[in-house]
């Protein structure tokens, strides 16, 4: 069973063949993503490796948790699972129906 890593404090330069190199040392990468922000493409400063055992991702922990890399300390865990999120976009609070700013006519 593989199991999902999630891998913090990255450097902003890291790339997905960066994480997946060094993982490496601690057993088979099934996949390594650093993840990016969508608008500028830059690095988030996290990421995800997916390794092909438990007992690999447990040994990735205990091999790379703490460790500092180029200058920052990781922090590696199992990854949670993701939340679910509802979809559409953003409604400001506060929203009644009706038309806006115009005065009302009013029969008296």
């Amino acid at each position: 069973m593989e199991a999902k890593l999630y891998v913090g404090n990255l450097p902003y330069n890291t790339a997905d063949a960066d994480l997946q190199s060094m993982f490496s040392a601690a057993g088979t990468v099934k996949s390594a993503q650093v993840i990016k922000d969508r608008e500028s493409g830059r690095s988030k400063g996290f990421g995800f490796v997916e390794m092909s055992s438990s007992d690999e991702a447990n040994a990735a922990i205990n091999m790379f948790h703490g460790k500092d890399f180029n200058g920052r300390p990781l922090t590696v865990n199992l990854a949670r699972p993701r939340e679910e999120r509802s979809g559409g976009g953003f409604r400001g609070g506060n929203r009644r129906p009706g038309g806006g700013d115009r005065e009302r006519k009013r029969d008296y």
